[in-house]
């Protein structure tokens, strides 16, 4: 059997049919890993969000409004995912400095450390550098190839905010690959 187009596929997980939720799985487990890879810059923490982005589809796929886009979706909850977490380490990260025990040294990231050219890891430390909401915009507009529309679903933006933030975000990036190609005297 074909795994479909995600409108067959949301009508099987409305019927409860297990097989949608493994087609759904095998269609978007390495997109939402890479998105969230890239977003956190930890792999134990990315490999937690996704679990917890999956666990919250299951919970809610038979419950899902039939005109649901899927991935959008999907992308939706697993940067909702992120930014709880993120809004958590804050937290812990300012009472880590308050006693002085928050580490000072940046720690290369698993794609900055896998990277085989010089130019990938320039792109990724590029990326890395980014804040948040333009790295977010850029790996779901460029990386994920999501339209604006798409990713404004996700992001709970208008798609001119969305363009405005890509347009930033590829600026910011060609500035930092810019100052990296530059000789160090």
């Amino acid at each position: 059997m074909t795994a479909g187009s995600d409108a067959d596929l949301l009508g099987r997980l409305r019927a409860a049919d297990p097989a949608a939720f493994d087609a759904v799985y095998a269609r978007y487990r390495a997109p939402l890993h890479s998105f969230l890879l890239r977003l956190t810059g930890r792999r134990w923490l990315a490999e937690d969000l996704l679990q917890e982005t999956w666990l919250r589809f299951a919970r809610h796929a038979v419950d899902l409004p039939a005109d649901t886009p899927l991935r959008p979706w999907l992308f939706t909850v697993a940067r909702n995912a992120f930014v709880s977490h993120r809004r958590w380490a804050l937290l812990d990260a300012d009472r880590l400095r308050e006693v002085g025990l928050l580490p000072g040294r940046r720690t290369e990231t698993p794609f900055e450390l896998a990277a085989a050219s010089q130019t990938e890891r320039a792109l990724e430390a590029g990326l890395a550098a980014l804040p948040v909401a333009q790295r977010e915009v850029l790996l779901l507009c460029a990386v994920e190839r999501m339209e604006p529309s798409e990713a404004a679903q996700v992001l709970g933006l208008k798609p001119e905010a969305v363009r405005q933030r890509l347009s930033r975000a590829r600026s910011m990036l060609a500035e930092h690959l810019g100052r990296s190609e530059r000789p160090r005297p």
